[in-house]
This record gives C-alpha cells, structure tokens and sequence, in this order.
C-alpha cells in the first residue's frame, strides 16, 4: 500500500481524487487538507463519500503531509502549487500536481499566466502527465504535471489529424464546450443559477491558457511548430468536455487513411476508444458516454466541400480532466495496471 496525500481536497477535483481514491487497492490516504474545513469529516463536504471513509480534513502542513505520505496530489489553484511542490520535493515525496505550474516550458509562463515561474529548476523536472504521449518518462517521474482538461480532450483528438502530415500546421482551429464543473466551487454571478442555465456563452475567446498545452504537444507530432485557435464556451451541463476541432487539409485523406492512424495511435490506449459508428445515435464521440469515467472518446469527420478534416474528443473534465489521470499517472509511477481504480464505464443516463 502507498500512502498517499491530498493537498487541497475540498474541491470538486479534491472530491473525485477521494472518491476514486478511497477504493483504490494499492493506496491508503493518509492526509487530505482544506484550510477552511480542517476538523470536519470529509463526507460534510463531499457527502458522497458518507459511510467510506472516516477521514477528516486537516490543515495544509507540509511537514506533516511529508513526514506520512509517499505520494501527494496537489489540488491547488495555479500559482499556489509550484511553493507546495518545491517543499515536498525536498522532503523526497513523488508529487502529481493538478495546477498549471508545471505544464509549459519556462519561457512560456509570462506570455500565458502572466508571471516569471518562482521555480524554473523545477521545469526540468517536470513530466507532463499525458500517459498516451509520455508513459515512458512517467514511470520514473518525481514531478508529473497533470494536463489541463481541454488540453486532453484537444490533443488526443486533433494529434491523428496532425500525424497525417496533411494539414495546414499554422491553422488549427479548436471549439471547445465545457461543463460548469471546470469553473471549480468558486461562487459568481456567472455560476448563479438564473444566469447559467439554458446558456452557451463563450469565454476567454482568444489567447486561452490550454492553447500553450496543446500546441506544446502537438508540435512533436507536426516535426515543428503548431498554431491553434481554441476558443471554449461554457455550456449547460455539469460535467463533460466536447472538442471539436477542424484542421485544413493540403492533400487528399481518405477515410481508411485516417483509420489506420487513429488505431495505430490509440487501439493499445487502454482509455481512448475511437467512436466512428456508422448506424445508430452514437456515431460520434458525446460527453454523455464519458461522464463518470475516465475514457476519452475520439472521432472524425472529412469535410470535402471545404477540405477540412473535423476531428472530435469528448471527456468528463473532472476524470480523465484531472482527477482519473492524475490517478493514472500515480498507477504508472509505482508500476500497476494503469487502469486500477479508474476502470468505471461512463453513468447512463445523466
């Protein structure tokens, strides 16, 4: 049994790392922490969990946390995890952490957060935690950078697309629909109920954050630099994340082609299922189908009229977003199916 820690749990992301946690068979939690919760019972504000566990929240001390745990997830907003990380690290604790701090190159913080990284030497360390992309460096990480939620749903979708050498590098375009989950527990006028509902509002339209993500990833696969345009909305669901995602062709695909790039990048990845169904209401990938799990669901479509290919990556933002993979990182990181505690099929119907 590894023990484990949860710094900063009293989320929603916090909440699916206990949830998922707490069956998990090589894990025992040791510390979850919430500054504003210390003393109650985790199942006060994650009532799910009612009957699971009898854990109680604690005050964030990194000593303590370092002293009991082996493994800690930090679940802190951006900018708060890079100090938390350096300690534990020091301490000799494996750190997976769910900010931003780490996802990007040292020269990219300023131009995408705004701020000089506190801890460049850090990014060196840094693995970032697409098992599809980087099993291989995982395994013996200190320091996995967990992706941004629309950064998986986007790269694994629209990476076949670009492995096909056939569309225009510097003109990626990504739609991005999310549910109001990826905004956190933080209460705004934009959350309150009257304002949320019925609604597909787009928000930060240009310049998003996850765009750094995705052309960082991408642009291995392209043999040079990607250029995406990522626009995302808030929609009217609570959970799920659809990509949709269009790059210009400069030659002709066919669909078998695209067919044997999408298997040969993903008929081994034991959470992307290809979704193509030519029958039947679920012939392209619906973030209905992969709530509650940690599946990624991809697909495509070719656009002859415009030459375009539309690619498409649905994900429950919350699992295979951030809590699912984070866990399926730790399950590489200490040599066990990666699969295990994460299996679950999606929840039908929501």
């Amino acid at each position: 049994m590894r023990k484990v820690g949860i710094v900063g749990a009293s989320g929603y992301t916090g909440g699916e790392l206990l949830r998922l946690l707490v069956d998990h068979p090589e894990v025992e939690i040791k510390i979850a922490t919430s500054r504003e919760n210390a003393g109650e019972p985790v199942f006060r504000v994650h009532p799910q969990l009612r009957k699971k566990t009898d854990l109680k929240f604690v005050e964030p001390d990194l000593e303590k946390v370092a002293a009991e745990c082996e493994f800690v997830f930090l679940a802190l907003p951006h900018g708060s995890s890079a100090p938390a990380a350096k300690r534990l690290l020091e301490a000799g604790v494996r750190v997976i952490d769910l900010s931003a701090d780490f996802r990007l190159k040292k020269e990219d913080y300023p131009k995408w957060y705004g701020w000089e990284h506190p801890f460049p030497e850090l990014l060196d360390l840094a693995v970032y935690g697409l098992p599809e992309f980087h099993r291989e460096e995982i395994k013996g990480a200190k320091l996995v950078a967990n992706p941004g939620c629309i950064a998986t749903a986007s790269i694994l979708s629209v990476a076949p697309a670009i492995k096909t050498g056939a569309v225009e590098k510097n003109r990626v375009v990504v739609d991005a629909k999310i549910g109001s989950s990826g905004a956190g527990t933080s209460v705004s006028i934009a959350s309150h109920h009257p304002e949320h509902s019925g609604l597909v509002r787009p928000y930060k339209p240009s310049m998003h954050r996850h765009t750094a993500e995705i052309e960082q990833e991408l642009a291995p696969l392209a043999g040079g630099e990607v250029k995406v345009a990522l626009t995302p909305h808030a929609v009217d669901m609570v959970r799920g994340i659809m990509a949709t995602g269009h790059s210009f062709l400069n030659r002709q695909v066919t669909n078998q082609e695209l067919w044997k790039i999408y298997r040969e990048m993903y008929q081994s990845e034991p959470f992307v299922r290809i979704v193509k169904d030519l029958r039947g209401l679920h012939m392209l990938p619906d973030p209905k189908n992969v709530v509650g799990s940690n599946f990624c669901d991809v697909g495509f479509e070719i656009d002859p009229h415009t030459n375009r290919m539309i690619t498409f990556g649905a994900i429950d933002n919350l699992i295979k977003g951030a809590a699912g993979q984070a866990i399926q990182n730790f399950n590489i990181m200490i040599g066990v199916d990666e699969r295990t505690g994460i299996e679950h099929a999606g929840v039908r119907p929501i």
